[in-house]
């Protein structure tokens, strides 16, 4: 603590602290020394009426320019801690702020996303895609237009539209026009924008269960009601969903590679779905969130498409396909609305962000987005491959891993009879990234298991944190009193 002296009769020095945490480190000189001299003030290390040095002394003992002195003590005066006389000088103030308590770190709880091996969300961007990327940018950059200079369509630049239009036409056989179109920062944002535009507070929303556990808290946080419906081998059952609501308004779906089993709706239930929207005149959100990574036969038909965009919402996002910082997802509507929607985006957040969406657009038109997908493709079955096999084979039999089709994730399962505190606790112990499959589900019964992501980790890597798992999961099984199930 640096000691500075005064002119007061009554002190030799007066205690200036000009280090402590109560100073801003880097700040200007007249902004630590107005912090300083407020600390000693309401630190109670000067009474009130006791003169403040003049500002030439002050200047000197602290090094500070005379400026600097004169203007902490302006903001002093002005904030009540401090009063000036003329011909008489700076005293402190007869009254003076009570001292507030001890400033203390906030120990405010952020649940951070996973980014370790086995986490979801996670991907990888060939490096020719990355370098055409940064050229799109830059190029962008370049031609700043005043297109950014001005709020712009709720929905997004049109040139991104009309590339996705012909994106979703070519790789899902959905005809849309790009006026049905809507640019987003993904998926929940979607979510969020739409339901809020079409329901009503406590509508009712199916949700698949098993499902995907974020964007079922989503709609339960935008005030609507959520109703777990069953998922079988089939998809959604549609049934169940007529039981448990039948006036709900809306059902959310991942019909292409149900999250997380990974099932395929059938072409049947997908039309079942389908009836049971127009006759409840409700309208169902299709999550296509990962239908470009297809390693077995060609996908089925969006949902969307069947539809022709008369009850589906198709949602969709560049987060698996680039990468998740680019924070771009879109929507298709249908033509009714369009209206709405937008409507609500511009009471939102006015309209998404511009810088981006011409190099997105240009990676879609000069055909890198697609030559991306393929060689990324490539990498996710090798890195999907590599997993099921380490997990398979380390665990002896204790999990079975059905080897998925589609998508960025799989799931290892041990026998349904097993306790799902078993996965948990080999989960703990092995240290493992990834979802326990049991925080999956809403009512029915969970399975016990894991939902482990493949894509954006090194195979190396995912096959050492497999084989961690899998011995963690044999000995959670041995205690439990349970024997692994060979097929």
């Amino acid at each position: 603590m640096q000691k500075i002296p005064t002119n007061s009769p009554g002190k030799t020095e007066l205690p200036l602290d000009l280090t402590g945490p109560h100073v801003t480190v880097g700040a200007s000189s007249a902004h630590r020394l107005y912090q300083a001299l407020c600390e000693m003030i309401v630190g109670g290390l000067v009474k009130p009426g006791e003169p403040l040095p003049p500002s030439r002394t002050l200047a000197k003992q602290t090094g500070f320019r005379r400026n600097a002195v004169v203007t902490a003590y302006e903001r002093l005066i002005v904030d009540g801690f401090a009063e000036a006389t003329v011909g008489s000088g700076t005293f402190v103030a007869a009254r003076i702020p009570a001292r507030t308590a001890a400033f203390k770190k906030p120990k405010a709880i952020v649940e951070t996303p996973q980014q370790g091996v086995l986490s979801l969300g996670c991907t990888h961007i060939d490096e020719r895609a990355m370098q055409r990327f940064r050229a799109f940018v830059g190029r962008r950059m370049r031609a700043f237009g005043t297109e950014h200079l001005h709020y712009g369509d709720p929905r997004g630049s049109r040139e991104l539209r009309v590339a996705i239009a012909d994106h979703l036409l070519s790789a899902r056989g959905l005809r849309c026009d790009p006026d049905q179109i809507m640019l987003t920062s993904g998926t929940l944002h979607t979510l969020r924008l739409v339901l809020g535009a079409i329901l009503k507070a406590d509508d009712e929303v199916w949700c698949e269960d098993p499902g995907y556990p974020i964007a079922r808290r989503t709609i339960a946080q935008c005030g609507y009601r959520t109703v777990p419906v069953p998922v079988d081998a089939h998809g959604l059952q549609i049934a169940r969903g007529r039981t448990l609501a039948p006036s709900a308004r809306a059902a959310y779906v991942t019909p292409s590679h149900q999250f997380p089993l990974g099932v395929q709706m059938s072409m049947p239930r997908r039309l079942e779905l389908l009836d049971w929207a127009r006759q409840a005149g409700a309208f169902v959100f299709e999550d296509d969130y990962d239908s470009e990574f297809r390693y077995d036969g060609a996908p089925l038909m969006s949902l969307a498409g069947i539809d022709h965009l008369q009850r589906v919402i198709y949602l969709g996002t560049f987060s698996k396909t680039l990468f998740p910082g680019l924070r771009i997802g879109y929507c298709a509507l249908p033509e009714r609305l369009v209206g709405d929607v937008t409507a609500a985006r511009a009471t939102l957040d006015r309209f998404p962000g511009t810088l981006m969406e011409g190099a997105v657009a240009d990676m879609l038109n000069s055909g890198a987005f697609t030559a991306n997908v393929k060689r990324v493709r490539k990498l996710y079955r090798e890195a999907r491959d590599a997993l099921a096999e380490a997990l398979e084979t380390a665990s002896d039999g204790a999990l079975t891993v059905p080897v998925p089709s589609q998508g960025l994730h799989l799931v290892a399962r041990f026998d349904p009879s097993v306790s799902p505190a078993v996965a948990t606790e080999a989960k703990r112990a092995a240290g493992a990234e990834g979802w326990l499959l049991a925080d999956t589900y809403a009512r029915a019964r969970p399975l016990p298991g894991f939902v482990l992501g493949f894509s954006g980790h090194t195979v190396p890597r995912l096959v050492a944190a497999a084989k961690r798992l899998a011995e963690e999961a044999r000995t959670a099984l041995r205690r439990s009193g349970k024997s692994a199930r060979r097929a």
